[in-house]
């Protein structure tokens, strides 16, 4: 597996990084946890160093797993957890409320590192921005992190160009996470222009759509009531059928490229630029590998330019959040 530096932070990473949050939540019911211990020692194997978690999966239960699966590896991976949200401990529903007060982050910080079982957190993102606390402060907060050896580097998750700049000023931001695929290509129009400036990875998470551009979901796919594409409105019955034209884009460029759907969407995003590691997520092997077999697709200058003209004609059907949750994006 070929490795990346985000931005100019030296956070050098797997081109391919494993998003572990479904695993435990968000996709219906939590996968075994012995089969989800062995799927990520296998991404180990297969070359894949950059994982993310945050406490609010599970609540709590996917760092542990995160935790408990890495443990043998600790020294060769990079483990990237957030703060920012205030869940409750007993897996209360609905989303919880923000919180990034400074000494909320440094209370997240000790209990997350207790359940990664480690003694730094190498890359510490705001989950989402906090309208009520200045991001000087968030930032001023995990730079004393920095300053005890608790966490090596700084990052925030669907934030503002304003406010990465402010942020960037107090502590150095390594990379920024945000929702980016060929069915969310927003970041381009001012966020990835700013990053490039400043030098800050970015790390695209659903970077398959939350698996609607592996080709494996269309408007007659039923999902499990925990699932949280249920509430999703681009994922409606009508939403999905609609945005079929995108998948079936994917299916004739993987179809020349002897690859898949899946594959050709990863590769569009590793060609976009060096400094850019998409996370995709999974609970099962195949998927997984088949994911890490974007890494050698080749996708020519041709190839970039017919997908660019092609998608820029297909309008994607449905927001990408609930009205709530996206209130809380681009802050």
């Amino acid at each position: 597996m070929k490795k990346r530096k985000l931005g100019k932070s030296n956070l050098e990473v797997s081109a391919l990084g494993l998003g572990c949050m479904g695993m435990s939540f968000g996709y219906g019911p939590a996968a075994d946890k012995k089969e989800m211990i062995s799927l990520l020692r296998t991404a180990v194997e297969r070359g894949v160093t950059f994982f993310d978690t945050a406490e609010v999966y599970g609540p709590f239960t996917n760092e542990e797993l995160v935790g408990e699966a890495l443990a043998p590896f600790r020294s060769q991976v990079v483990i990237a957890t957030k703060f920012g949200f205030a869940p409750d401990p007993n897996g209360g529903p609905g989303w919880p409320a923000l919180n990034s007060r400074p000494e909320h982050i440094k209370e997240v910080a000790e209990a997350s590192l207790k359940r990664l079982k480690t003694d730094v957190i190498d890359l510490f993102y705001q989950h989402r921005v906090d309208p009520n606390v200045p991001i000087e402060d968030v930032a001023g907060a995990v730079k004393d992190l920095i300053a005890q050896g608790k966490v090596k580097h700084f990052g925030l998750s669907e934030a503002g160009v304003q406010t990465v700049r402010r942020a960037h000023r107090v502590q150095p931001v390594a990379a920024v996470q945000n929702e980016y695929s060929l069915w969310w290509t927003r970041p381009e129009q001012d966020l990835l222009p700013a990053l490039e400036e400043l030098g800050i990875g970015f790390v695209p998470y659903s970077p398959l759509g939350r698996g609607f551009l592996t080709g494996k979901i269309d408007e007659t796919t039923k999902f499990d009531s925990t699932d949280f594409r249920n509430i999703v409105p681009r994922f409606t019955q009508e939403a999905r059928k609609a945005n079929q034209a995108l998948v079936d884009l994917l299916s004739q460029v993987a179809e020349r490229k002897k690859a898949t759907p899946a594959q050709i969407a990863l590769a569009w995003l590793l060609a976009q630029k060096p400094w850019i590691v998409p996370i995709p997520g999974t609970t099962k092997l195949h998927r997984l590998e088949e994911n890490l077999g974007a890494a050698s697709v080749e996708l020519t200058p041709d190839d970039l330019r017919d997908i660019h003209s092609a998608s820029s004609k297909i309008t994607v059907e449905g927001d990408r959040y609930p009205e709530r949750l996206e209130q809380m994006t681009g802050r």
